[in-house]
């Protein structure tokens, strides 16, 4: 249930005497909004105190009910060092896949950074469907990324894969990334909502929209709402010819639902770097607000998935390409 009230100190005073407590059930407030998680209905007599203050009760909402527009209509804006993620502005986050080393992650941060890019992505520690596949380069990779971003004045984005490691990564990294694989953990999930950094959340290769949105709810039900929705391609019938299927329509329909930034990632959806580019394109013309891509100066020695990693030449006139989108869709 969410209860629309008269005033913020209205909102305040309502949801002081409708919270019980309650662990499973609590009472969110945003501005003159009262969100009651898991609480549909609410008897005539508890609501008496209440009543004067009331305007509106919305009962049919999503269950991620934090995430929701019905309880906060407004973009939620996110602000980092060197980025400012949501709303009407748009965020290139670029970079190799896996951290090779301090000369390479630095050397393709200052080839994005020149393209437009602000945020540096990049991999310490990599899920890889083999365990016999490289891993990641661990703590020395997220030393390496955090250098050649400071070096270069950018913010940081890398993949946290374990509750065991959540400080470490955070006393490196500026946003948090949650793989697709690791969309509906959690554990994890609980424990990036104790943590007030901006988090990356990756929709799940077989999840649905409304998986996604309960999956940020862990995040926000913990207390952080810096969260950054990601369309990343699902699986379906046909992968033959790129790595996944990039969800295009996803990004409309999570924008209405949700308050929270949603980017895309065409690098996991085409898989193939040649179909980068289009499926970049058509997410952009659809609204999303920012893209993350690879980039490689040699994909065909690149230490992980070198076949869909762009070289910087790629990235530039992608970016370039993305700029006039941008401004044909004001």
């Amino acid at each position: 249930m969410i209860i629309i009230a008269k005033s913020t100190v209205a909102a305040q005073h309502i949801a002081q005497v409708l919270d019980h407590q309650n662990p499973i059930k609590p009472v969110f407030v945003h501005d003159n909004r009262v969100a009651l998680a898991g609480v549909k209905t609410l008897p005539e007599t508890e609501l008496q105190e209440v009543k004067s203050e009331i305007v509106e009760i919305i009962t049919n909402h999503h269950s991620a009910i934090k995430s929701s527009r019905d309880f906060h209509p407004e973009d939620t804006i996110i602000k980092t060092p060197h980025s400012v993620i949501g709303g009407q502005h748009f965020t290139f986050m670029a970079g190799p896949d896996s951290i090779e080393s301090p000369a390479h992650v630095e050397a393709m941060g200052k080839a994005v950074k020149a393209a437009g890019a602000t945020v540096l992505r990049g991999g310490a520690f990599k899920p890889r469907t083999s365990p016999y596949s490289f891993q990641g380069n661990g703590e020395a990779g997220l030393k390496a990324h955090r250098a050649a971003a400071d070096a270069l004045e950018m913010d940081m984005v890398t993949e946290i894969l374990d509750t065991r490691d959540v400080d470490l990564v955070d006393s490196y990294t500026d946003i948090f990334q949650v793989g697709t694989r690791n969309m509906q953990n959690f554990a994890l999930l609980k424990a990036l909502g104790k943590k007030q950094k901006p988090v990356v959340l990756k929709r799940g290769m077989s999840a649905t929209i409304d998986d996604l949105l309960n999956a940020a709810e862990y995040i926000a039900a913990g207390g952080n709402d810096q969260i950054i929705l990601m369309e990343r391609g699902i699986r379906t019938y046909d992968n033959k010819y790129t790595r996944n299927t990039l969800d295009v329509s996803a990004i409309p329909v999570l924008q209405s639902l949700t308050h929270y930034p949603v980017v895309a990632d065409a690098s996991h959806a085409a898989g193939v770097s040649k179909f980068v580019a289009p499926l970049a394109l058509a997410a952009v013309a659809a609204g999303a607000q920012g893209l993350m891509t690879e980039i490689h100066d040699d994909p065909a020695h690149a230490f992980v998935d070198g076949a869909q990693a762009l070289t910087p030449d790629e990235f530039k006139l992608l970016a370039d390409k993305i700029r006039q989108i941008r401004e044909a869709i004001k």
